[in-house]
């Protein structure tokens, strides 16, 4: 993959607007499709993917969460552990803009990454200025 590609962090709202249909799922199509030419790259925490999988469970079915969990093996994601380092950079975030704990974990990456933040969970709003974001349809609003 070229130095010039995008780089992306996809938090849980990106890909369960995507499982689900929702309005901003389109442009994550758009990213998979993108990452799967090599023309972007795509990271997640393991921490965002467990957020996927416990929502999906528990609205849908745990039947429904194994099949997501196996169609996002198939999409060129990097799923990223959570170390030592990018857990106190979540904390620095969550104790300087009190936000959700798991929501500080895919900014942190960003910040680890220089991506951007793919997402429209407008609780991001409060770290605008110091993560790249980009807001799917409909995401966002206060």
């Amino acid at each position: 993959m070229s130095a010039d590609v995008s780089r992306y962090v996809l938090d849980s709202f990106a890909l369960l607007a995507f499982f689900q249909g929702e309005p901003g799922g389109l442009r994550v199509r758009q990213l998979l499709e993108q990452a799967m030419r090599g023309e972007a790259s795509l990271a997640m925490t393991t921490v965002n993917l467990g957020e996927v999988v416990y929502r999906t469970e528990r609205r849908y079915g745990l039947e429904r969460a194994e099949e997501v969990l196996a169609k996002i093996e198939e999409y060129p994601l990097q799923i990223i552990g959570v170390d030592r380092d990018l857990t106190l950079a979540a904390a620095h975030l969550k104790a300087r803009h009190r936000m959700g704990y798991v929501d500080c974990m895919a900014a942190s990456l960003a910040q680890h990454l220089d991506a951007t933040l793919v997402t429209g969970d407008a609780d991001f709003r409060r770290v605008e200025g110091v993560v790249s974001v980009e807001w799917l349809v409909g995401g966002g609003e206060p």
